[in-house]
């Protein structure tokens, strides 16, 4: 898989399935920003990651909170921020994450927070195309066109009818 391919996720089953594949693959720490317009499916693709990394219990948006962790076992810890309501990337260093190792950090609004974001190994952008989404996956560096090569991501790009460019 290139990166490049938009894939049709017609329904929400589709979403919980491309998270399932980015969770079995995903390298560890893993760094993924979250990108797309309101109500264009980043905490749903998150709460499925999420799950698929077993998590139980309630797994909360932090749109209030900023930042919602949760507990991986042996794995470490889940990030999971939604920067929407900061001003200034600076508000960042009053949340601690600095000395946080996170296995992963799913990163939703991640512009609102540059400068002060480790750099990403994945970005997952979500539009709204017809009655479902549009996912563009963008690995960065060696560790993210690793991640991308996953044959378990290549099965599901054959399954999610890729969309060509526009």
């Amino acid at each position: 898989m290139s990166g490049a391919e938009r894939l049709y996720l017609p329904d929400e089953a589709a979403t919980q399935a491309l998270a399932r594949a980015l969770a079995a693959t995903q390298p560890a720490p893993a760094v993924v920003y979250l990108r797309g317009d309101l109500g264009a499916g980043k905490s749903t693709l998150a709460r499925a990651w999420l799950r698929a990394l077993g998590v139980i219990g309630t797994v909360r948006s932090p749109t209030y909170t900023l930042v919602e962790r949760y507990p991986l076992g042996a794995a470490g810890e889940a990030l999971h921020l939604d920067l929407y309501r900061i001003g200034e990337a600076g508000e960042l260093e009053f949340l601690g994450l600095d000395e946080v190792p996170a296995a992963l950090w799913l990163v939703e609004w991640p512009e609102r927070g540059a400068g002060a974001l480790p750099p990403p190994d994945l970005e997952v952008a979500l539009e709204i195309a017809g009655p479902g989404r549009s996912a563009r996956l963008l690995g960065h560096g060696p560790r993210g066109a690793a991640w991308l090569s996953a044959p378990v991501l290549a099965d599901l790009v054959r399954e999610l009818r890729p969309l060509p460019e526009p």
